[in-house]
């Protein structure tokens, strides 16, 4: 044992929560994150890949592979948001007209009751909002206007990144 080791005495206790401790949890961990969804585009940056809706459902699938992405937004021509088209929706189309889909326009397929979030928008909100619904994009929405998309992958990175650098500065705290 460490000459320095000193261990808890009854004063220690009554200096606790009720001579309690508490567990971290992950609520409490992700509570006091501050990060905002344009703190998030601040490093992603506001490229959106967007389609019409009377694009083809082949359009879309070779510009998904074409961009590495997941989903597209889909907008009229004066750039307002008419819906999101995934590759999930596309997959449980094939499964319902198999051979018949990729002819199909997208407006057929899209999701028309999209999800938003706005810039000043809590990280860890956006990620439940997305984690109790079951969806994987966001589109970003500042006054009323496209300026973003993001995907529960591009807020989990950013949160790994968080707590490596967190975990980083309490090594050097302890250090010295």
């Amino acid at each position: 044992m460490p000459s320095s080791y000193q261990p808890p005495t009854r004063a220690d206790k009554s200096e606790t929560a009720g001579g309690h401790t508490k567990s971290q949890t992950i609520d409490s961990n992700l509570s006091h994150s501050r990060s905002t969804v344009a703190m998030l585009l601040e490093g992603k940056g506001d490229t959106v890949v967007t389609v019409r809706a009377t694009d083809t459902v082949h359009d879309v699938v070779m510009l998904l592979r074409e961009k590495s992405i997941g989903a597209v937004l889909v907008t009229d021509q004066d750039g307002t948001l008419q819906g999101i088209l995934s590759e999930r929706d596309i997959v449980r189309r094939m499964a319902e007209t198999p051979g018949q889909t990729l002819p199909q326009s997208v407006d057929g397929l899209m999701t028309r009751d999209v999800q938003k979030c706005v810039p000043e928008d809590l990280l860890v909100d956006t990620l439940r909002r997305m984690s109790d619904g079951r969806f994987r994009h966001m589109p970003v929405l500042r006054d009323g206007k496209l300026c973003g998309l993001i995907s529960i992958g591009d807020v989990v990175q950013y949160r790994l990144k968080e707590l490596e650098y967190e975990a980083l500065k309490m090594k050097q705290m302890i250090v010295g």
